[in-house]
């Protein structure tokens, strides 16, 4: 009971100074919802790029040619060598049926495109054969994908994105059935892909899908893909995936056994874990920023406690008189400085929660994070006593003489 006891006069001495005890707490409560907010947004940055990466296909396995640095990412040195052929893909798919969903050659350019008076440089006139979409886990919102025949008689077929729409037929003109110029070229649009948004390199919409083997024949002019896009069985096949597409091409390129690739291999995976690590980088280096404010926010409860027990020493030593021990005394200022530092962390909390609802309306990657709520709120309550001991301490050992003649 003497517990809550010292609770009620914690609570009576903080409304005794209301302004006061808000300025003293205004550390802690900037501190908490610092700390609550920057975390929701490393955390929100973390789960956009994962899902940008996701969109880019599912179990992705992207085979460049040439040996590429392990540490590089992207297109390095794509086209710089020519190593890998149409069949390799073609091997992939046919022989690796226990570990590979599917496979496709790919090839890559930009071009304008012009439709009447309409013209668009498109970011990306992709080629690739029929399984490209179920590599990239992409759909259509109209007409249909080219097929097998298509691809073997380099057919002037392609697909659309969105954003070639939006700048080809902006009049909102079916686009289904007509004819486009990609290049100097003509092509019949038989397709237009779903919406997927920006991504690594751009929007993901400003693109043509289209034959691989009309891509690279008649608008690219060479005869050699530039990558194979594969897709793992499932995410837990993807290592074992990646093992096996080295061992076939190594044995289709006659490499020896003490010879480097002339391929390199990249996962979805890999991208998946460098983003995580770098979002865990940034997260913490946020919330140790924010923490900062809260560590200040306990120098000033430290600060206003001691300035308490001077004011109040006369009161210590009536209480001491009374019969109140030393441990007392230390227990109701620890609990004072506690109390404190705990109302403004939950104040701190709502203003982090409302901070990340502003943030979420104006969309900006930002989520409530169950244990930064918990982490901020315990470290609020530690700073708290923390902040407190020494004046608690001085309270307690305030000689009660001396404490009743005090004015």
């Amino acid at each position: 009971m003497k517990y809550l006891e010292f609770l009620k006069l914690a609570l009576t001495a903080i409304r005794r100074n209301k302004t006061r005890s808000m300025l003293t707490m205004l550390g802690i409560i900037i501190g908490v919802g610092a700390v609550i907010t920057m975390i929701g947004i490393g955390q929100g940055s973390k789960q956009a790029s994962e899902q940008l990466i996701r969109s880019m296909g599912t179990n992705l396995i992207t085979v460049i040619p040439g040996s590429v640095p392990k540490g590089a990412w992207g297109p390095v040195g794509q086209g710089a060598v020519d190593t890998l052929t149409e069949e390799d893909a073609l091997a992939l798919k046919e022989e690796l049926p226990n570990s590979v969903a599917y496979a496709t050659p790919y090839v890559r350019t930009a071009k304008p495109a012009v439709y009447g008076a309409n013209n668009w440089l498109v970011g990306r006139v992709e080629g690739a054969n029929e399984q490209y979409l179920d590599i990239k886990s992409w759909g259509l919102d109209a007409g249909r994908y080219f097929n097998s025949q298509e691809v073997r008689s380099l057919a002037k077929v392609c697909v659309i994105g969105k954003t070639v729409e939006e700048n080809l037929f902006p009049g909102g003109e079916d686009p289904i059935g007509k004819t486009i110029r990609i290049g100097t070229m003509p092509f019949e649009v038989i397709g237009v892909l779903s919406r997927k948004g920006a991504g690594f390199m751009g929007d993901q919409d400003d693109v043509v899908h289209a034959p691989y083997t009309t891509v690279m024949k008649k608008i690219m002019g060479r005869d050699k893909i530039q990558q194979i896009l594969v897709s793992a069985i499932s995410e837990d096949q993807v290592d074992y995936a990646e093992s096996e597409i080295t061992s076939l091409i190594r044995q289709r390129h006659r490499l020896s056994s003490t010879a480097d690739n002339d391929f390199s291999i990249r996962k979805q995976n890999d991208w998946l874990a460098a983003s995580a690590q770098q979002s865990a980088i940034i997260t913490t280096l946020l919330a140790v920023a924010a923490s900062i404010s809260l560590i200040v926010g306990g120098i000033g409860i430290g600060n206003i406690m001691l300035v308490s027990v001077t004011e109040r020493t006369r009161e210590i030593g009536i209480r001491r008189a009374l019969g109140a021990t030393r441990r007392s005394v230390l227990w109701q200022f620890l609990i004072e400085a506690s109390v404190l530092s705990s109302l403004g962390g939950v104040i701190g909390v709502g203003l982090a929660f409302s901070f990340i609802a502003l943030m979420q309306a104006i969309n900006v990657q930002a989520v409530i994070v169950g244990w930064a709520v918990i982490l901020g709120m315990g470290f609020s309550s530690l700073i708290g006593l923390s902040a407190g001991f020494l004046p608690a301490l001085k309270a307690a050992n305030l000689d009660v003489i001396d404490a009743l003649r005090y004015e």
